[in-house]
């Protein structure tokens, strides 16, 4: 069986396996935006326009007599400390630009040229450092110097020049004249793409978050978990050719999708236990349309008429049928025969394969699905096919659509509820859920169908087959091959003497009630 673990009640928080499903899910929009990213900085980059970089270094000291005495060298020193933080926002200011524009007779503003430049004291220190920026890089070296230059002159004659005649106490040399650059600081471009593909990082993940978030449809059995706490009785991989095969546990046995079907037949003998033997029907049915029902419900019949076991394939859709032209047999006549007793159900039951399935098309399509389909008539016609086969299965209408298969489920043992990966939506999922939570309805379990078969929300039996039939293949025999042979016995030659009519079936059941320990000739007749 499947094996799931039910998620925490109430546990709103994103798991480790949940932040890989979304990396895994939306790598191709995450890659594709860093790489977005990268090319973006590296085109801005390249787009801007270079810029050189020169810088001079100021030294800031205060003058202290020739007899001074140790305590005050020091305070003047501290001194220094303290005025070069008021002194580093008078570097960029009009009083020392406007001197730098006259002496080189520059093109521009004060305002204009303080946004080249900048200015930066490190902590507990007396140097200045004044940096300025500019396409030109000769131009740049001679506005830096200028710059040190004007802007000792307004501190020492103009900012701190005692009045009278005496010398300022301020001092400022320059000690690392501006140079002029031999190469660009500006674009960075690795700099720039690393910052480029950072944010497109950034947006990739906000990407793929929010589609996480916004994307209600299912599309792994951790989905399910959190709709329902009902068993998942099995889950079935995409195949783009289901189309062009539907019927893939005939057609190509070795498959891995029949395989899984084979499963989904192995979990369904554990469901309904502890209701009985004789009470094996059960509807099949999915929230919408187009979710895979009537496929799987056709394949499953076929797996469980593998073991040899009485299966009765009904085609409970009255309004769109899709079995009887799954199985390649006659739908004229069918359920609404029997519904309206135009027919008998002997009569209209079709025998398929050497096995012992048999179908029952939907026959014509009524006006009125509903009422047929919740009538006594009905009732009574599961009740007959269910003593007469081991397995009843009933592909019904979508539930969200109409009321049938919910009317149809009361005359059976349970439903099995069908959901299509990456098409169904949990909100779709849990209003069908609680729609036969609400009539009273018994939800055996959930199939998953079309499952990705790669990635992490990936399903599959395997990347191999394991059965005798390799060494056949081995000795040059193909799956075509195979297939034609099977077909071939399946629709030539007269039937199996192990097969049985299906009028002997339900004339074995009719017996079996009418006698007064009706309990055991059915379990007889079950074991033939």
């Amino acid at each position: 069986m499947v094996a799931h673990q039910a998620p925490l009640e109430g546990n709103s928080f994103l798991e480790l396996r949940d932040y890989v499903r979304i990396l895994h899910r939306n790598w191709i929009f995450i890659v594709a935006l860093t790489v977005l990213g990268a090319a973006a900085g590296f085109g801005w980059a390249l787009l801007k326009t270079p810029e050189y970089q020169a810088t001079t270094q100021l030294y800031v000291s205060v003058r202290a007599s020739d007899s001074a005495v140790v305590g005050e060298l020091a305070q003047g020193t501290n001194y220094a400390r303290q005025a070069v933080t008021s002194f580093v926002d008078v570097v960029d200011s009009a009083a020392v630009l406007d001197r730098v524009i006259d002496e080189l007779d520059l093109d521009t503003t004060s305002a204009q040229l303080a946004r080249q430049v900048t200015a930066s004291v490190p902590t507990n220190t007396v140097i200045i450092s004044a940096t300025v920026n500019d396409p030109n890089p000769e131009q740049a070296a001679a506005i830096a110097n200028s710059v040190g230059k004007n802007f000792a002159d307004v501190v020492v004659n103009r900012l701190e020049k005692p009045e009278g005649d005496a010398a300022s106490l301020v001092r400022i040399e320059t000690i690392e004249p501006a140079l002029v650059p031999t190469a660009t600081s500006s674009p960075n471009f690795p700099l720039s793409v690393a910052l480029g593909a950072l944010l497109g990082l950034a947006l990739g993940m906000a990407f793929a978050v929010l589609r996480t978030v916004l994307d209600t449809r299912i599309h792994s059995i951790h989905d399910i978990e959190v709709v329902t706490d009902k068993p998942l009785l099995g889950g079935i991989a995409f195949d783009a050719d289901a189309k062009k095969r539907p019927l893939i546990v005939h057609a190509d046995p070795m498959n891995p999708r029949a395989e899984s079907f084979r499963t989904l037949r192995t979990n369904l003998q554990f469901v309904g236990v502890d209701a009985g033997a004789g009470s094996r029907s059960f509807v099949i049915t999915s929230a919408g349309p187009g979710e895979g029902k009537s496929t799987t419900t056709a394949n499953l019949a076929i797996a469980l008429a593998e073991t040899g076991a009485r299966v009765a394939l009904v085609d409970g859709d009255l309004r769109l049928p899709r079995v009887a032209d799954y199985m390649g047999v006659e739908g004229g006549s069918g359920l609404t025969d029997v519904l309206i007793g135009n027919a008998e159900l002997v009569d209209v039951l079709q025998r398929w394969g050497r096995g012992k399935l048999f179908v029952l098309p939907s026959g014509r399509v009524p006006p009125n699905p509903a009422e047929l389909l919740g009538s006594h008539a009905m009732q009574r016609t599961l009740a007959e096919l269910t003593e007469a086969f081991d397995y009843v299965l009933v592909d019904a209408p979508p539930l969200l659509l109409v009321t049938d298969a919910a009317v149809v489920s009361k005359y059976t043992s349970g439903v099995i509820l069908i959901a299509a990966s990456g098409s169904t939506k949990r909100p779709q999922l849990e209003a069908a859920v609680k729609t036969l939570n609400g009539i009273g309805s018994n939800l055996l379990g959930v199939i998953v169908t079309m499952l990705p078969s790669k990635g992490p929300d990936s399903y599959g039996y395997g990347s191999y087959t394991y059965s005798a039939n390799n060494d056949i293949r081995s000795k040059g025999t193909t799956r075509a091959q195979l297939r034609r042979e099977r077909e071939d016995q399946a629709t030539s030659g007269p039937a199996s003497d192990a097969a049985v009519g299906a009028s002997d079936l339900l004339s074995s059941a009719g017996s079996a009630e009418s006698s007064s320990a009706s309990v055991e000739p059915v379990k007889s007749a079950r074991g033939a």
